[in-house]
């Protein structure tokens, strides 16, 4: 019998992790784990934080260490891209022109930048972050301070790309077309907290309004709103979402939309190919639906998720969506759903005007969400009243003197 090949496709977190379950499962097989960057494998937290600030250095976000693959006998390719996957003779073809067979197959894929595609977009001085080389070239040109650095886009990635231009001590306007900040992940209440925090630490925050080109002769100078005010920028950092890296699988013929469909064993519509990460559209029993979660927690155990099932094994991926920020001096945890539409009503836990509290989204009396602002050791806690899905005493959810695990119980 030929030697069992398991390819993974996309060597970030989600890729390395697949890799590293395989082998404490005991396969041992061929592993081959291929990424297009030239970087091994890292976690892109940092890229948008602690790298960024200049806080942590680069090894801190690779998943492992660089011998790590040869030890364990992983076939790390970097550099290289996968161009077609043919189904029927169950092969990868490499940019390099090579095939390689596979047993299994997963498909790591990951998320692209949506690009502004408005007047002067390809001048320089327009970042967006995304890789490792993404990071280092906006952090270089954020570090020397006093520049005018303009962020387009008040999600995640904006707000914390707008606070470490801020801790370099820029000037630093943000250009959001919603009504309020994160406004699809949090709705109108908590993405107003956001919009107040960096006022409060000099950010000025337009909002309402998007991008409408960029002036600039060959180096950007200024950004034109949608409103046609002209706002002076040395440095633009765009951050308007993702797009999942799902035409490799769309050209193979397997079920695509807005991401891979996998079912909750994060199997695609072919049963020898898996997709987890930011690039799978997964039915989650837990909320009854699919979802295609974008954050670090979801390639962490998205990809050991996958490998599990790889290997026979009877896999249930059903994890409450997490998420984690750190801005100035406020730092949060977000657990579970929360955008416009999936809730009724917000209840407050704590002092919401020190910013030390837990919101707790909730629709017809049961937790769908809840965040964590600057209290710690609760997540199991908020996880749990969502998991639970039994409707709660909105008074003893709303005081702290309740332990909240006596709510679950």
């Amino acid at each position: 019998m030929p030697e069992e090949t398991f390819v993974i496709v996309g060597a970030g977190l989600a890729g390395a992790k697949a890799a590293e379950t395989l082998r404490e499962e005991g396969f041992a097989g061929r592993v081959l784990l291929i990424g297009e960057e030239i970087e091994r494998p890292y976690e892109r937290p940092p890229l948008s934080k602690g790298f960024l600030l200049d806080k942590e250095p680069r090894d801190k976000a690779h998943v492992h260490e660089a011998d790590w693959y040869d030890k364990h006998d992983v076939e790390l390719r970097v550099g290289v891209s996968v161009t077609a996957i043919d189904r029927a003779a169950h092969e990868v073809r490499l940019s390099t022109k090579e095939p390689i067979r596979y047993t299994r197959l997963l498909l790591a894929t990951g998320a692209s930048p949506r690009r502004l595609e408005v007047p002067g977009s390809k001048l320089q001085g327009i970042h967006y972050l995304r890789t490792m080389a993404d990071s280092a070239a906006l952090k270089q040109a954020l570090a020397h301070g006093g520049r005018r650095v303009v962020v387009a886009g008040a999600g995640w990635i904006g707000l914390e790309a707008a606070a470490a231009a801020r801790a370099y001590g820029n000037d630093v306007t943000i250009i959001e077309p919603e009504p309020a900040p994160l406004h699809a992940a949090l709705g109108p209440e908590l993405g107003r907290l956001f919009a107040d925090l960096h006022h409060e630490h000099g950010v000025d925050v337009r909002l309402d309004q998007g991008v409408a080109g960029f002036w600039g002769a060959g180096q950007v100078s200024a950004v034109v709103t949608s409103g046609g005010a002209e706002v002076p920028a040395d440095v633009v950092v765009v951050g308007i979402g993702v797009r999942p890296n799902a035409g490799l699988a769309e050209k193979a013929g397997l079920e695509v939309s807005d991401g891979i469909l996998v079912d909750q064993s994060l199997r695609t519509s072919d049963p020898d190919v898996y997709a987890a990460g930011d690039v799978a559209n997964a039915y989650n029993p837990l909320l009854g639906r699919r979802v295609r979660v974008e954050h670090w927690a979801n390639a962490l155990n998205g990809g050991p998720a996958a490998a599990r099932a790889m290997l026979g094994h009877d896999v249930v991926y059903d994890r409450v969506p997490y998420f984690f920020s750190d801005q100035y001096d406020l730092g949060m945890e977000m657990s579970g759903v929360a955008a416009p539409g999936e809730y009724d009503k917000v209840v407050y836990r704590g002092d919401v005007a020190a910013r030390e509290f837990v919101a707790f989204w909730l629709n017809e009396g049961r937790v769908v969400g809840g965040m964590n602002v600057n209290v710690w050791d609760v997540t199991g806690d908020v996880q749990a009243l969502i998991r639970s899905g039994r409707p709660v005493d909105e008074a003893r959810l709303a005081d702290p003197a309740v332990p909240l695990a006596d709510l679950v119980a």
